[in-house]
């Protein structure tokens, strides 16, 4: 192996001369001859290699490069060299910073895993993992950031819990879009009465305004669709009536229901984001000149639809290693993420073996075995019964 003496000049370790490059070894390390015994040797950096095997591993788990270019070995050898990689774990750190808005939402993966995102200017600021989007999940994430002005959500429940105990004072914005496909979802794209074709048009206008003046104008329009189809989302249909339906989301035994059951709840969901002031949050005073967003179209089309394409990329892989591409994704789109190499640590290229448990249970006569005994008329059976004549 060649070593460095006399400032930055290569020694012979045989003899102490003078080396000069001759070429490359097969696996790409440059070859050094020694001018005074003409011996051959390479020098080995273990700690290049294995920033070069991180960079590599980054590369290809997050992006479009395959196994056979991430790096000049074969796929087989790419795995073999990158396997210790699985266990670097990226943290997003947290900055401290206050955000004037942050957009929450979650994404599911293969496996039962949920991954809630915080993003804020396109920047991914948390990151948190469940199995489902409760509020207790939701708590741990945004316990870990602080408050920001305004926090643009899609309505989970979990996270509207979540969000009244951990940041009490923060601003509302729900997710226009959302809105409009809860509104679809009752309605359906065509509805057939005229009261439903008014309220779908209604929530159809939602993500065209751009003014409070416009905002003041759509809120009379929904009150005036109330003053005009009010009796009509009131009427019931009882069970005792003749040819009366049970719909199929009726209890059984309940006697009556709403007849104009999703006109009901598509107004009702309209009227009570309305009350609660969380419609229109981003034409707010208090939050001019600071381009609050009316929808979480930016972190699903932004992030979540970017992690479902990187995983489709990386089918077959277990969940695990799923997780751990999110993970490396989410960090390298962070506010502040280092290299990939400086998260390496001797334990995760030289990992302790685990010890296997030892069982201390004391030695004593089985209590129930299936160890044929004579007491049961079982037992091995010698001289020549059973063998073969």
């Amino acid at each position: 192996m060649a070593e460095q003496g006399g400032g930055h000049r290569r020694r012979c370790q045989v003899c102490g001369g003078g080396l000069k490059r001759n070429g490359r070894t097969s696996s790409g390390k440059t070859r050094w001859r020694c001018t005074s015994c003409g011996s051959s040797s390479s020098r080995s950096r273990p700690d290049v290699t294995r920033r070069a095997q991180v960079e590599a591993f980054v590369a290809w788990l997050t992006g479009p490069v395959p196994q056979a270019q991430a790096s000049q070995a074969s796929a087989r050898s790419f795995r073999r060299h990158t396997a210790w990689c699985w266990r670097i774990e990226p943290v997003i750190g947290v900055t401290g910073e206050v955000f004037d808005e942050v957009q929450l939402d979650g994404i599911y993966l293969a496996g039962g895993w949920c991954a809630l995102i915080a993003i804020s200017r396109g920047t991914v600021v948390g990151l948190q993992w469940c199995d489902t989007e409760k509020t207790a999940a939701w708590m741990a994430l945004l316990e870990r950031l602080p408050a920001p002005g305004v926090a643009v959500v899609d309505g989970v429940s979990g996270l509207t819990s979540a969000l009244a105990q951990a940041w009490p004072d923060t601003a509302v914005q729900r997710c226009l879009v959302h809105v409009q496909r809860g509104v679809r979802g009752y309605l359906t794209r065509h509805p057939r009465t005229e009261a439903g074709k008014a309220l779908r048009a209604l929530s159809l206008q939602l993500t065209k305004i751009t003014t409070r003046d416009q905002a003041t104008t759509w809120l009379t329009a929904l009150n005036a669709w109330h003053q005009a189809h009010g009796d009509l989302i009131k009427q019931r249909t009882y069970a005792t009536q003749p040819g009366a339906i049970r719909p199929q989301w009726a209890r059984a035994g309940q006697r009556w229901w709403y007849t104009h059951d999703r006109i009901r709840r598509a107004y009702r969901l309209m009227a009570r984001l309305a009350r609660e002031n969380t419609l229109f949050t981003y034409l707010d005073e208090r939050f001019d000149g600071q381009g609050i967003a009316a929808t979480t179209n930016q972190i699903e089309g932004g992030i979540n639809s970017v992690l479902r394409d990187l995983l489709k990329r990386h089918r077959g892989m277990p969940p695990a290693h799923q997780k751990r591409a999110v993970e490396w994704w989410c960090y390298l789109h962070s506010e502040r993420p280092t290299q990939p190499a400086d998260l390496a640590r001797p334990e995760h290229w030289n990992p302790q073996p685990s010890h296997p448990a030892i069982d201390d249970e004391p030695l004593s006569p089985a209590g129930y075995d299936t160890t044929a005994t004579p007491e049961e008329g079982l037992w091995t059976r010698k001289g020549w019964a059973g063998r073969p004549r």
